[in-house]
């Protein structure tokens, strides 16, 4: 049972390192939601638990092209919903059972899921101190 938490992050390589050690944690089907401003560290997040599944290639923000397909173990989908008023046409909904998915900007995401259908945890980055970001994982149960 993941429980909610908060850390301190001091840079890029701690951020990648923490997505690494939590990628263990999650499974196909699970939804994480990144919430946080442009430059905030979700991607950099999503790279190092990319890492962690045993990815080795790139990871880009998929800011344009909206949502990028991993073939890991579990396969992941990493969504950028920024560009978009809503997920409605993007075929988000066709990677939900299929994938462990990364969203971010998962408030477009409203009306497609609700807290009873499939585990989902809240991730927030805060980079409002220049020098560290402070990142809280908040439990399905309080999102």
């Amino acid at each position: 049972m993941i429980e909610a938490q908060s850390w301190t992050i001091p840079d890029e390589a701690a951020m990648r390192l923490l997505g690494a050690q939590m990628a263990s944690e999650f499974k196909q089907g699970d939804v994480i939601y990144l919430h946080g401003n442009l430059g905030a560290g979700k991607t950099t997040f999503a790279r190092g638990l990319l890492a962690g599944l045993g990815w080795m290639g790139e990871v880009r923000s998929p800011t344009f092209n909206l949502l990028q397909d991993y073939p890991t173990h579990p396969p992941v989908l990493h969504a950028d919903l920024y560009r978009v008023a809503s997920w409605e046409g993007i075929g988000v909904e066709d990677y939900l059972d299929s994938h462990l998915c990364l969203i971010e900007w998962p408030e477009r995401m409203e009306g497609l899921l609700t807290d009873e259908e499939v585990f989902h945890l809240r991730i927030e980055f805060d980079a409002e101190d220049p020098s560290a970001r402070q990142v809280t994982l908040t439990p399905p149960q309080s999102c």
